[in-house]
């Protein structure tokens, strides 16, 4: 097995904090040097950011792994729908594969471990004026990525995978998998030129990458931060349309006219127009136009993450609720008509009864 000479790999987490965040007030709140996200591999005129994420680094953390302790950058990256990445990332050098490996699978922290929270509380706290609506969501979304830029001999992207076993980084796994378990993990490989690769899974990624670009992992997080977004939205929606049915059966309940049944079609119409506006700002968060290679690896994360199911399950939602608010405006709407008939006929009333007392 060869050694991994340069190299590095990154814990990522992600959560959904707020509403929105505002970039640039949270840039001008932070104690900490931050810059937006730019492609380094990749021209400019080949991706477009709706919003480019405010990247900060944290204070470095020491990692009390397995394998011993590790010292770890910290990187935080905000996204304006209201997404924070913390990123660890242990710098690799001299290392032989197996323990490499061995040290991907001690990376992959889990949600119970106190390291994340304690990042992540005293960032909020100091970004607090940039959050619009802070939420408590116990939504977050894991991934791992393994990074080598040089082994130690010539290694070609078509000998990964066949003489340099990537199923155990990959897996997570120490017992050796079927074959067609074996072969499901490793389909989803990109090169582009015969010396790198991408390997992706659904919660890790392997990149050889030579030219030390970053443009692939942060398109994997960028994918993540979509997913847990419209996850966000699913749930919210889930919660909402039962709750919409209990306030349509008691405005019918209470009897309250027109002005209950108005009253809540515009509660629902507030509620679509935000989430419409936000699962617009994700799903345009990156366009990858002429790049076709990164465009590739980005729809295949895209597909392999489920994030279009996720997001047409939202569009559901709200097309439900869009009826809905349609039907409670037409139902207003008759009531109120009905209301004006009734007045008409006592008002015809009235008159019938003076024009016979004057007689």
């Amino acid at each position: 097995m060869p050694l991994v000479k340069s190299g590095h790999v990154t814990a990522l987490r992600l959560f959904d904090v707020a509403y929105a965040i505002d970039l640039t007030r949270a840039e001008a709140l932070s104690a900490r040097p931050g810059a937006r996200l730019r492609l380094t591999g990749t021209p400019a005129k080949a991706v477009a950011f709706g919003d480019p994420p405010l990247g900060l680094s944290l204070p470095p953390l020491t990692l009390a792994l397995a394998s011993g302790p590790r010292e770890a950058a910290v990187m935080a990256r905000l996204y304006g729908f209201g997404v924070v990445t913390l990123a660890l990332q242990v710098p690799v050098s001299g290392l032989d594969w197996r323990d490499f490996a061995t040290l991907v699978n001690a990376m992959a922290l889990g949600e119970q471990d106190p390291l994340w929270d304690q990042t992540l509380r005293p960032l909020l706290a100091s970004l607090g004026p940039a959050l619009d609506r802070a939420t408590q969501s116990a939504l977050a979304e894991d991934y791992l990525i393994a990074t080598v830029h040089e082994f130690d001999e010539a290694v070609s992207a078509a000998s990964i995978g066949s003489e340099i076993d990537l199923v155990p980084l990959l897996s997570g796994e120490t017992r050796r998998l079927s074959d067609g378990a074996r072969a499901d993990l490793l389909r989803r490989r990109f090169s582009y030129y015969t010396d790198d690769l991408v390997v992706l899974t659904w919660d890790r990624a392997f990149i050889y990458e030579p030219r030390r670009d970053t443009d692939v992992a942060d398109v994997l997080e960028v994918a993540n931060a979509q997913l847990l977004e419209m996850r966000y939205y699913d749930e919210l929606l889930d919660a909402e349309l039962p709750r919409m049915y209990d306030l349509v059966e008691a405005t019918r309940s209470w009897r309250r006219g027109p002005r209950g049944f108005a009253t809540l079609a515009r509660r629902l119409y507030a509620l679509v127009a935000e989430v419409t506006e936000l699962t617009e700002k994700v799903d345009n968060a990156l366009q990858v136009t002429e790049d076709v290679y990164l465009a590739r690896v980005y729809a295949a994360a895209l597909e392999l993450f489920r994030v279009k199911p996720v997001s047409e399950a939202v569009d559901r939602k709200l097309a439900i609720i869009r009826d809905t608010y349609a039907a409670l405006y037409d139902e207003a709407a008759s009531a109120r008509a009905g209301l004006m008939e009734a007045l008409v006929v006592v008002l015809i009333a009235v008159e019938i009864l003076l024009a016979l007392f004057r007689i």
